[in-house]
């Protein structure tokens, strides 16, 4: 049989060895039965009272250690401490190892280092009265411990409720198409610089790194209309690029062209006044010689612009003063007919002098200082 089963069963191991019933061992008893024996000793004489002096020193010894040891804490790399003595804010500790008295100051690590999140959404009402739903993400980091556990009972609901304020009345002070389109970076300093505001009064010992835009969506019911309206702005925006490029293009080509035009021109003004200059000062040389000479003076000026006129013909009809006979010579079939021998004789008929022919009935031909080229004349049909 069991000891432990009921029934009067003699093994039972809490009973005494007598015969008497024995329960389990209790603390109290022990420490009674401790105490006990100090207080016998100590009533036998002085040596009695030595022993208890002796034990009571040893348990106060014990608790101070373990109070001195419980002391320790460690602060991490990203974290500071705030200190509280008996509740009340007494310093901020930076890391490593350090004591506090326990039961006497009390400490609170306060991440400063790593950088925290806040998101925030809803369907708001913009100022054109359209719904929209925005979802926001706020990114911080704690600067001030202490203004951080203390200023403001939850810091995080009060941040979470300030971002939600911020958004809802940007929002609600910007058109729909401000706030899904174009105008978001805009909307989202807007909500940085009214959550700053928000929190500012409150001095929460936190700075804000970056707020972003998660989502900015139309609701579903108008979803595939507002997706036409936003591909045609972005139609409209791609023809302006391309128009923008088109002109960066063509511009430097027009004013290249221009400027080219206008030195041309310059060019050639310049051109006309030296030519004119030009005729000036032959005029103004030729005129003293033809107050000395006037009919020889003009008779050479004749045969010079004759002599330019035509040099640049291939046709020649050459005759006599008096009537007789007539030479044609058909330089124009010379050069086709010669292929590069017309081309020279092309080139040396500017300087071809003419002499004025006489027939005396068969005689010799005699050349007079009046030469043929004045008395020549052009004909173009060539008779």
């Amino acid at each position: 049989m069991a000891w432990n089963e009921p029934g009067g069963n003699k093994n039972d191991p809490w009973k005494n060895r007598g015969g008497k019933d024995q329960g389990p061992p209790d603390l109290d008893d022990v420490f009674k039965n401790l105490f006990g024996k100090f207080s016998k000793g100590g009533g036998n004489g002085g040596s009695g009272k030595s022993m208890g002096k002796l034990g009571i020193g040893l348990l106060v010894g014990l608790l101070v250690v373990i109070w001195f040891v419980s002391g320790f804490y460690t602060i991490r790399e990203a974290e500071r401490g705030v200190v509280l003595r008996f509740g009340e804010f007494y310093t901020e500790v930076e890391p490593g190892l350090r004591w506090k008295p326990t039961f006497v100051d009390s400490v609170i690590p306060v991440d400063v280092q790593s950088i925290r999140d806040q998101a925030s959404s809803g369907s708001m009402l913009t100022e054109d009265e359209n719904v929209v739903r925005v979802q926001m993400e706020m990114q911080y980091r704690v600067v001030d411990p202490f203004r951080w556990t203390f200023a403001v009972e939850n810091p995080e609901t009060s941040l979470s409720q300030a971002l939600d304020s911020a958004i809802r009345y940007v929002v609600g002070h910007s058109e729909m198409d401000d706030v899904l389109t174009d105008g978001r970076e805009v909307a989202r300093q807007r909500v940085w610089e009214e959550l700053q505001s928000i929190i500012d009064p409150y001095n929460m010992g936190v700075s804000i790194i970056d707020m972003n835009f998660r989502d900015a969506r139309p609701p579903e019911e108008v979803k595939d209309a507002f997706d036409d309206a936003i591909s045609a702005q972005e139609d409209e925006q791609r023809f302006i690029r391309e128009a923008e490029a088109y002109a960066r293009e063509i511009e430097p080509r027009a004013r290249g062209r221009a400027n080219r035009m206008n030195e041309e021109a310059q060019a050639y003004k310049e051109q006309i006044i030296l030519q004119a200059q030009g005729e000036i000062a032959r005029f103004e040389e030729l005129l003293p010689q033809y107050e000395q000479a006037p009919e020889v003076t003009r008779n050479r000026i004749y045969l010079e612009t004759m002599e330019t006129v035509f040099g640049n013909t291939s046709k020649i009809l050459v005759d006599s003063q008096d009537g007789g006979n007539i030479m044609y010579l058909p330089l124009d079939k010379m050069m086709n007919s010669n292929g590069s021998s017309s081309q020279n004789l092309r080139n040396s008929l500017p300087n071809l002098q003419v002499p004025d022919l006489q027939n005396n009935n068969g005689g010799s031909n005699n050349s007079s200082p009046s030469s043929g080229l004045r008395n020549s004349r052009f004909n173009n049909g060539g008779e």
